[in-house]
């Protein structure tokens, strides 16, 4: 099983040219499932695995009180590894065919309002290159929505502020072009010019935009801990995570008339459903404003 399972590893390395956090969540869900079949179950060959076993899998998950979110990315591990064993003929059969994805709570993405975005915006102290950098990824963040792994993922040739645009890789290996508007033009601008050559070691030579104290690619964990600790110095209590600048972005630009369609190729996303999500969000508050603001509300 472990054999099959490299093999469906490298087929989304080579072929699929999924984003490697992608990989590793298709990596880890189905190690637990390989797991449980033998351990459980006792199967020793995909071949044998049927239906009833898999729904029996997402039994034990859901026992274990893992959300619907957790069950429904299973059940896609599950339904992407079956088929590509079957294509690959490594099967006879595919189990998971008609398995159904739980129903998803639909939760609406935390935003900051403008008051809060521009605190945070304003939280690093420019007085060395660690505070030029982390200005600068600030206001890339908000001036793009881009995700944060496409942000440490940032080469120097990816930016372009003459022309005022930046080159992003997105998931699905999946190339856009994104404006940058002029306050993060002069944060990254300033960083470049004044900053990040601090940051590059004699030693280690690396094309990446953002680097960290080793001279290194900044990673997500170091950029989440320069996230929670400018929040805390700015005083801002809502709960904060890597993408909420991404949700505040999309958010204020369909607040403020955006296309939906314009907002949806920005984000990079494959499907508007998954835009129109912040649509909801734009209407909870206007119903929240009215509600504080109007006389007989």
């Amino acid at each position: 099983m472990e054999d099959e399972l490299k093999d469906f590893t490298h087929y989304l390395i080579v072929e699929k040219g999924l984003a490697k956090n992608t990989i590793v969540s298709y990596e880890r869900d189905l190690k637990n499932y390989v797991k449980y079949l033998k351990t459980v179950e006792n199967i020793q060959a995909l071949n044998d695995v049927q239906r009833v076993q898999i729904i029996h899998f997402l039994g034990f998950l859901k026992e274990q009180g893992k959300s619907s979110k957790t069950l429904a990315r299973h059940v896609a591990s599950i339904r992407a590894f079956h088929q590509f064993l079957l294509r690959e003929k490594a099967t006879s059969q595919d189990p998971s065919v008609h398995i159904e994805s739980p129903q998803l709570e639909r939760t609406l993405p935390k935003v900051l309002n403008m008051q809060e975005v521009e605190t945070l915006l304003d939280s690093p102290i420019i007085q060395d290159h660690y505070g030029y950098r982390d200005k600068a990824m600030l206001e890339l963040l908000y001036a793009t929505g881009i995700r944060v792994s496409e942000l440490i993922g940032l080469d120097m040739g990816d930016v372009h502020l003459t022309m005022g645009f930046v080159r992003c890789i997105g998931k699905g290996n999946k190339e856009r072009i994104i404006p940058i508007g002029k306050s993060a033009t002069r944060a990254l601008d300033r960083y470049l010019q004044e900053g990040r050559s601090q940051f590059v070691s004699k030693n280690h030579k690396d094309e990446a935009l953002f680097l960290n104290h080793h001279g290194k690619r900044l990673s997500r964990q170091g950029f989440w801990k320069i996230l929670k600790r400018l929040a805390k110095e700015a005083g801002i209590e809502k709960e904060l995570t890597p993408h909420t600048l991404r949700h505040s972005f999309a958010t204020h630009l369909l607040e403020n008339g955006a296309d939906l369609r314009a907002v949806q190729e920005m984000l990079g996303h494959a499907d508007i459903s998954t835009t129109q999500i912040y649509t909801h969000v734009t209407k909870t508050r206007l119903k929240d404003v009215y509600s504080q603001f109007h006389p007989r509300a």
